[in-house]
């Protein structure tokens, strides 16, 4: 997916058994990483190719599935911060936070470099985004929104169709319909959503025909 008006280039990534969509995102000479996932390798196969190493990964959320490549990711770009929301940050080193210990494995992984709070602006390359904090799914859950670009990251707050799960020991139900209804359901209508599982959707869609939350 490539925006010509902003050089915004966007690479989607199946990773591991829950299909967790990984996220390249290039501007100009900058990339991203967006989650990263089981089996982190063709995401990092694509990038050693391109002999590019990224600016930074950033994490809409730190559940198991989002998290479980950043051990190799972190070895192969050693260099390269990773990011996640301040109320996560203990998940990366606690399997039960993460939620990896209720499917009898234990993922742990590096500690971030950054804690974000949301409300930050962020550069990648000529492009300006914006870090919005949407819990519910998880307490630290974050969104990026590039607004010249007319694309949001969601993770698994809204889903093409569907909405995230809210029935973990620290989701909240109550804020994950605010964070759609009042965060993402106030973006403009065109906005591409680029979700943490499933095809890409738009805000307009989502308003009108998501069974779970209408606009």
């Amino acid at each position: 997916m490539t925006d010509p008006t902003h050089a915004l280039t966007i690479d989607t990534f199946a990773l591991g058994p829950f299909e967790t969509n990984c996220y390249l995102v290039r501007a100009g000479e900058a990339c991203w990483v967006i989650d990263a996932g089981f089996g982190p390798a063709p995401m990092l196969d694509r990038l050693g190719a391109e002999r590019a190493a990224p600016d930074a990964i950033i994490l809409t959320h730190a559940h198991a599935d989002h998290i479980a490549g950043l051990g190799e990711a972190r070895r192969a770009f050693p260099d390269t911060p990773i990011l996640v929301h301040r109320a996560e940050a203990e998940f990366l080193t606690d399997p039960v936070l993460n939620l990896s210990a209720g499917f009898g494995a234990a993922v742990t992984a590096p500690p971030a470099d950054r804690l974000l709070d949301g409300g930050e602006t962020i550069a990648l390359g000529p492009t300006s985004w914006r870090v919005l904090h949407t819990p519910g799914h998880s307490p630290g859950g974050i969104s990026l929104v590039c607004d010249e670009a007319g694309v949001a990251f969601v993770g698994d707050t809204l889903f093409a169709g569907s909405i995230g799960r809210f029935d973990f020991p620290t989701s909240d139900e109550a804020l994950l319909m605010r964070s759609i209804r009042r965060t993402l359901y106030a973006l403009p209508g065109e906005t591409r959503v680029l979700p943490g599982h499933g095809p890409p959707t738009t805000i307009a869609h989502e308003r009108e025909t998501n069974p779970f939350v209408r606009g």
